[in-house]
């Protein structure tokens, strides 16, 4: 990459993609070069509606005309977050009912293991292998990688990592434990869906304790596997829902869920236990309510299923592919690290927009927005598959 034209700005890698987006539309960023290039990943599963929406567009404009922010969250009434967080309350199991709006994911994991300390009066947390709940010191604690852990020592202490989908490790999970924070299907991780029971196991073991069960459906809420949430194809319910990516339709927001009586705990003894300025900003929050009535309207959980069996049926016979995941959140698992960074940048030359997921050097990220049209949709799988296709001898040499 040539970061010349950007020589203040804070790179995360010593090799950034780099491409300078002149504009985005629906499944399409079209780049200063003249290149167009099919978005994938969808933003690492945050424009789930694809880019600019014309409803999502529309809310913008419609708030940029009334304020922006106001005042630290919490303080003041304002339309949009009261809108938004009814239309939310409306489409969650009634024991969800209070909302706390952040700006980022991390964030909305911060305030939801605050909270889970401040209601349970516990100290011990219990979190998963290969898990990811994002980089700030709180989430970055319970996230299940060392590698990127180390450097930050020391982080939260009590914290207990178990393996991820197994039964007998549950046991670890005692009456000292204030939360257990889980992903329903590991992201960052490979793609990784646990064994059918497990997550009723892990609930009930949290209610037999009296631990609280944190759910980190920031990638995988809002329609992405399927349903709505996630949580629902398990017939369970956690006691804090953490929320953010594709919830704000482009746009930076995130959430912690829980009920009204747990959230009261942060309002009391000290007051004030948690804010922030920035949370629920009323231009995220129009955004994010004009999102979620176009998910709803336009079915997208279901057309999401559509999407997998797509996918499924492109790669599912492919000898050398493993194919993760759920839905329209899925991981084309590849036999070596050299395979798939191939096949990403090859895509990438011909105009797909791929990525690998976080801890799996191995496995290639497919997040497609979930109102891609089936010719934009048969395009991109075409072009994955020429990319794969040279490598079949080679693997099964």
């Amino acid at each position: 990459m040539n970061t010349d034209s950007a020589p203040h700005l804070a790179q995360t890698s010593d090799h950034p993609l780099g491409y300078e987006v002149e504009r985005a539309d629906g499944p399409f960023l079209f780049l200063t070069n003249g290149h167009r290039l099919i978005d994938f990943i969808s933003g690492i599963a945050v424009s789930s509606l694809g880019h600019r929406h014309p409803k999502v567009l529309q809310a913008i404009r419609n708030q940029l005309d009334r304020h922006l922010h106001v005042m630290v969250y919490g303080e003041l009434i304002q339309t949009s977050q009261v809108q938004f967080s009814n239309q939310l309350a409306d489409v969650l199991p009634p024991s969800l009912d209070c909302i706390y709006f952040t700006m980022s994911g991390t964030e909305a994991n911060e305030g939801a293991l605050k909270l889970a300390k401040k209601y349970t009066g516990r100290s011990r947390m219990v979190a998963f292998d290969r898990s990811y709940h994002g980089d700030s010191h709180g989430s970055l604690s319970v996230t299940g990688r060392r590698i990127y852990q180390y450097p930050f020592r020391p982080l939260l202490p009590e914290v207990t990592f178990l393996p991820y989908g197994n039964f007998e490790a549950l046991t670890a999970v005692d009456d000292q434990v204030a939360c257990v924070i889980a992903e329903p299907i590991q992201g960052e991780g490979g793609m990784r869906v646990p064994p059918a029971g497990w997550f009723k196991a892990l609930r009930t073991r949290c209610s037999d304790v009296g631990a609280l069960l944190i759910l980190d459906e920031i990638q995988t809420g809002f329609g992405r596997t399927g349903r709505l949430f996630a949580f629902e194809y398990e017939n369970i319910v956690p006691d804090i829902l953490t929320l953010a990516k594709a919830m704000g339709g482009g746009m930076p927001l995130g959430a912690f869920v829980s009920s009204t009586t747990k959230m009261e705990s942060l309002r009391r003894d000290p007051p004030l236990s948690h804010v922030t300025t920035f949370g629920g900003h009323p231009v995220s929050c129009a955004a994010a309510s004009a999102a979620l009535q176009v998910m709803l309207k336009e079915n997208l959980a279901e057309r999401a299923v559509w999407i997998g069996e797509q996918i499924r049926s492109c790669f599912g016979q492919t000898p050398m592919v493993n194919l993760r995941g759920r839905g329209a959140m899925l991981g084309l698992d590849l036999p070596s690290v050299p395979i798939a960074e191939q096949v990403v940048k090859t895509c990438l030359n011909r105009g797909v927009l791929l990525g690998w997921t976080l801890h799996s050097g191995t496995v290639i990220r497919l997040a497609p927005p979930l109102n891609i049209s089936e010719e934009v949709l048969n395009e991109a799988l075409g072009i994955i598959s020429a990319a794969i296709d040279p490598f079949h001898a080679e693997h099964n040499t």
